[in-house]
C-alpha cells in the first residue's frame, strides 16, 4: 500500500480541509510505530514494524487521530501539540470513533473472532475474570460500607482503619465503596463499574452500563461522551470555557504580581 492510499483512505475515514502528508519510512523501529509532526502536519509510518496493511492502517489511523485533534485544538490554543499532552482521554475517545469508522468501511478488522483459541480465551476473560471480579469487588464495596459504620459507631476513625488496618489507597477505598452502593452489572467488569457509579442520576447510571454492555466502544469513548453531555448540559461552551480560564489567570496574575512585589521590596530593604 503507497501513501497516497494511505491518505485516500484517512480522508474517506473523516474528511479535513486541512493537508496533511504520510510517509512510509521503509524502517523498523522499537520504540514506535509511527509518528505525526504537528508543525509540518506530516504522518511517519515505520511501516517495517508491520506485517500487514491491516495493522499499517491501525498506526495510521492513530496518527491521523493526532492530526485532527491538532487542527481542532490549535484554533485556540497555537502551541498545541508542541509542549503537551497529547494522549488525552479525548484523544482516545477521537481514535476510538476513527477506527470504528474504518472497521465499518472495511478498511480495517480487529479479526478476533477468527481466531478459535481467541475467542475462548476472550469468553472465559470475560465471564470467569471480568464478571467474577466485578462480583467481588461489589461485595467489597458492600463490605466496606458496613466497616464504616462499625467506625463510625465505635468512634474509630475510618481513614485510619483503611490507611493502617486494610493497608487501602483512600481513592481506591473510596471507588470500591461507590461501586458497592449502587445497582451496577458486574460483566462490565471493575474498571467500568466505577464510571457508572461515578454517575449520581440512575437513569443516567443505566445508559452509561448500557454502552458498555453493548461493546464496541472503549472506556475513553464512553467517558468523552459523558463528559460532553454533561457539558451540554450545565451549558458550558468553549466560549464560557476560554472566559472562565481568562478569569482565572487574570487572578493568578494579580496575585503574582502583588507577591512580586513584596519580594522586590523586600530585596530593596536589606
Amino acid at each position: 500500500m503507497n501513501n497516497e492510499r494511505i491518505k485516500e483512505i484517512l480522508l474517506d475515514i473523516a474528511p479535513c480541509e486541512i493537508d496533511f502528508t504520510v510517509t512510509q519510512t521503509g524502517k523498523e523501529s522499537k520504540r514506535v510505530n509511527g509518528f505525526y509532526k504537528p508543525d509540518t502536519h506530516e504522518i511517519f509510518l515505520h511501516n517495517l514494524n508491520f506485517k500487514s496493511d491491516n495493522m499499517l492502517i491501525y498506526t495510521a489511523v492513530h496518527e491521523y487521530t493526532h492530526h485532527l485533534c491538532t487542527i481542532e485544538k490549535q484554533e485556540n490554543d497555537p502551541s498545541y501539540g508542541k509542549a503537551c499532552k497529547v494522549h488525552t482521554g479525548e484523544f482516545w475517545a477521537k481514535f476510538g470513533e476513527l477506527i470504528a469508522i474504518a472497521e465499518q468501511k472495511g478498511y480495517y478488522s480487529i479479526g478476533w473472532e477468527n481466531n478459535e483459541e481467541l475467542k475462548t480465551l476472550t469468553q472465559d476473560i470475560k465471564e470467569n475474570y471480568l464478571a467474577k471480579n466485578g462480583q467481588l469487588m461489589q461485595e467489597f464495596g458492600k463490605k466496606l460500607a458496613r466497616a464504616f459504620d462499625l467506625c463510625q459507631e465505635a468512634d474509630i476513625r475510618y481513614e485510619d482503619y483503611i490507611d493502617r488496618v486494610l493497608c487501602l489507597p483512600r481513592n481506591a477505598a473510596k471507588d470500591i465503596r461507590k461501586v458497592g452502593a449502587v445497582e451496577v452489572n458486574p460483566a462490565i467488569g471493575f474498571e467500568n463499574m466505577k464510571v457508572v457509579a461515578s454517575v449520581r442520576k440512575k437513569d443516567a447510571r443505566a445508559e452509561v452500563e448500557q454502552e458498555f454492555l453493548s461493546g464496541g466502544k472503549s472506556p475513553s469513548t464512553v467517558r468523552e461522551m459523558m463528559k460532553q453531555k454533561s457539558a451540554q448540559a450545565s451549558g458550558t461552551d468553549p466560549k464560557t470555557k476560554l472566559e472562565r480560564e481568562k478569569s482565572r489567570l487574570e487572578k493568578t496574575i494579580a496575585q503574582l504580581t502583588q507577591r512580586l512585589e513584596y519580594v522586590e521590596e523586600s530585596l530593596a530593604s536589606m
